[in-house]
């Protein structure tokens, strides 16, 4: 895993959405996130998406964080949009404020362990290892072109940091 310092300019996403924890995310007959991509994917909701930054790469945010890593937050997934005119029945919109972000980039694994594994790194790390203490306003993943094959993923993990 790499890491670098990054600030990046306000993000518009467009997508869905399902309220979780890591806790329930431990257990598949819990778990809200694999049934929100699933649908994500089989509904072919990007599609539906306009005015779209960046087709076919795929973000997922974490956002409205209950406290830390360990309780509620919004898991969204859909795309940058460089618009939120004309949205479809069903999407929702995220804006990601602008802020400063470790930025994670993952070695080669399969979907869904290489990201599952490298966020129980980022949980277990201090705000030293970290590269600055968690805002837990805004965190999201990047799927491009490099995650295309599911049993070889990489992907870009952006972690929202304090200044």
């Amino acid at each position: 895993m790499s890491k670098t310092t990054v600030q990046l300019p306000e993000i518009k996403l467009v997508g869905i959405t399902a309220r979780t924890n890591n806790a329930n995310e431990c257990n598949v007959e819990s778990g809200k996130i694999g049934p929100c991509v699933q649908s994500y994917f089989q509904n072919a909701l990007m599609t539906k998406i306009l005015h779209r930054k960046k087709p076919e790469t795929t973000l997922c945010a974490y956002t409205n964080y209950e406290s830390d890593w360990t309780g509620d937050y919004t898991f969204f997934i859909g795309e940058e949009v460089t618009s939120f005119d004309d949205l479809a029945e069903g999407l929702e919109t995220h804006t990601i404020a602008p802020q400063v972000y470790t930025k994670f980039t993952t070695e080669p694994g399969q979907m869904p362990n290489v990201c599952i594994q490298e966020w129980i790194k980022i949980w277990q790390m201090t705000p030293e290892d970290l590269g600055g203490e968690r805002r837990y306003s805004t965190d999201f993943e990047v799927y491009d072109e490099r995650a295309a094959d599911p049993q070889n993923v990489v992907l870009d993990i952006y972690v929202g940091i304090k200044e």
